[in-house]
């Protein structure tokens, strides 16, 4: 969704440098170890700063996190999130507090182990009950979600969130999002390819330590679109409103067929916004997406994820404007992304990012027609 695109400006020739003795030729910074990449190099520095960053870090991130060092994905997700102290000597503090004081919010509001439901308050009965149903169907793609302890690690952090924000609660789709967050900081941890990871091996404490960044990291981005679980949903409404004029104003032939063929916005584009694109994209697209979300700040996945949902449906426009009502709704429910890797996710986020840059600052382009 939104990537910044990088420019390379091939300048005019520069005069040759003087010649330089031997002893001066010796390299700026230390040379990076064989096989890490730049980028690597970049968050890597940044990150041992004894106070980072944090809009260098946002600036960073906005493009991407090295896909060859998790770590650094994990600690910028970590530190723009809140959970970690971006003062480094607090660091070690700080998460300890957090991770006890999740633990009490487990031990306080988690009804065992086992999870009966007749453990818990009757009111609370039918959502622990909900997201046990929905836990098996979260990426059901990927091994390492099929795993009992995966899904138990899931439904305590799902259950706690729910308890704790009675006024939205627990929300079919909200079990979507926490699974970027279990992957990047599961990752981060064990520093081995999860494809391949036993999870029968995976210490306790591991475990421990990625459910309560999970959980406090969820309740960040959760608290900034809280408005999209609440009765009636309005922050979704209001996103799928927005969404409708982006594309009217800048594919107006898409706009037409498509109300032409009796398909509203809100058909198709809910999950969008409920699921923040979870399910149209290969999960490792998806948290390429998400670095950039967490460095936009509070607006990433609230006005930033509308203007990257434009350009995705305005992406599939010369398919769509061939289609029938029919055709348009099978097509939505099941768009051919699965081959997706970052490249087109960086392509998208740039196009979103021109788009913002055009209309987000004149709301009036935006206004709907009254005649």
């Amino acid at each position: 969704m939104g990537a910044e695109a990088s420019a390379s400006a091939s300048g005019a020739s520069q005069p040759r440098a003087a010649p330089t003795s031997s002893s001066s030729r010796r390299p700026m910074v230390p040379p990076r170890p064989p096989g890490r990449s730049a980028r690597a190099e970049k968050f890597s520095r940044l990150l041992a700063e004894p106070a980072v960053d944090v809009g260098g870090l946002r600036d960073l991130l906005w493009s991407g996190a090295p896909e060859d060092d998790p770590g650094a994905r994990a600690e910028a997700w970590q530190i723009l999130l809140g959970y970690l102290p971006p003062v480094r000597d607090r660091q070690a503090q700080g998460v300890a507090k957090k991770r006890d004081e999740y633990e009490e919010l487990r031990r306080r509001h988690y009804p065992g182990s086992d999870g009966v439901a007749g453990d818990v308050a009757p009111d609370s009965a039918g959502t622990l009950k909900q997201i046990q149903v929905d836990i098996p169907r979260t990426s059901p793609g990927l091994p390492l979600f099929g795993h009992s302890r995966m899904q138990k690690l899931m439904e305590r952090v799902l259950y706690v969130w729910s308890v704790r924000h009675p006024a939205s609660g627990y929300v079919q789709g909200i079990n979507d999002l926490v699974t970027p967050f279990v992957v990047v900081l599961l990752a981060a941890e064990l520093r081995v390819p999860l494809e391949d990871l036993d999870v029968d091996t995976v210490d306790e404490r591991v475990l421990d330590a990625v459910e309560a960044g999970a959980y406090w990291c969820l309740a960040k981005v959760l608290s900034d679109i809280q408005d999209h679980y609440t009765a009636g949903q309005p922050g979704i409404q209001v996103m799928v409103q927005k969404l409708r004029e982006i594309v009217r104003r800048i594919d107006e032939k898409l706009y037409r067929h498509l109300e032409q063929q009796g398909l509203d916005f809100l058909q198709f584009s809910f999950r969008w916004m409920n699921c923040l694109l979870l399910r149209e994209f290969p999960l490792p697209c998806v948290i390429r997406l998400w670095d950039t979300y967490i460095a936009e700040s509070t607006e990433g996945f609230s006005t930033f994820h509308v203007y990257v949902c434009a350009v995705f449906l305005i992406y599939w426009s010369p398919q769509l404007k061939q289609m029938d009502f029919q055709q348009l709704m099978l097509f939505m429910q099941k768009l051919p992304t699965g081959r997706w890797r970052a490249q087109e996710i960086e392509t998208l986020l740039a196009e979103a990012f021109v788009l913002k840059s055009l209309f987000h600052q004149s709301p009036k382009h935006l206004a709907v027609s009254s005649r």
